[in-house]
């Protein structure tokens, strides 16, 4: 008797929540953001000063490496005649040397990463209004960014990028 009870109230469950599904108006639609903002004026010039950015950091870093490989070579020519206190003071300043090198690099990935977010921003904002002001004029109940990942399958939907793209005006 139990059985019998639990199988209707499965049957009654599944078919109360597929009536529910059905009636459900979702309209699904799909964007490849980074299609998007490849598209976007601004990018470029977004790039070239984040290239140029990267290459001062770059010089800077070379700058620092040759002057620890200068005071390696110094120090590996002339360690056998240098006393114990010297020796071991130009050990520490090799040290310190690449310690400096090494937060200085690490330093300089995060200030590229914050300039490249702190650049990107107004594009990226540009982008999310269009997209949400194409999705609330044509009925959108979600939208995939499959630039991302974030939702592999999306065969069934739209791809709004032409309608985001003459929202902002491109070809």
């Amino acid at each position: 008797m139990k059985n019998i009870l639990k199988a209707t109230l499965v049957i009654v469950f599944c078919a109360v929540m597929s009536v529910g599904f059905s009636q459900v108006n979702a309209k699904l639609g799909y964007i490849d953001s980074n299609e998007l903002l490849e598209m976007m004026p601004g990018k470029d010039s977004i790039q070239k000063v984040l290239q140029d950015y990267g290459k001062t950091l770059e010089t800077q870093l070379q700058t620092m490496y040759a002057e620890y490989q200068t005071k390696v070579q110094d120090y590996q020519a002339n360690s056998a005649t240098m006393s114990d206190i010297i020796r071991q003071t130009k050990e520490k300043e090799l040290a310190d040397l690449e310690t400096r090198i090494q937060t200085f690099q690490q330093q300089a990935d995060t200030d590229l990463q914050e300039k490249q977010v702190q650049l990107l921003q107004p594009l990226l904002d540009k982008a999310k209004n269009a997209i949400n002001a194409v999705a609330k004029e044509n009925g959108y109940t979600y939208i995939f960014d499959v630039g991302t990942g974030a939702f592999l399958y999306y065969e069934t939907g739209d791809n709004i990028l032409p309608k985001v793209k003459a929202k902002l005006g491109l070809k």
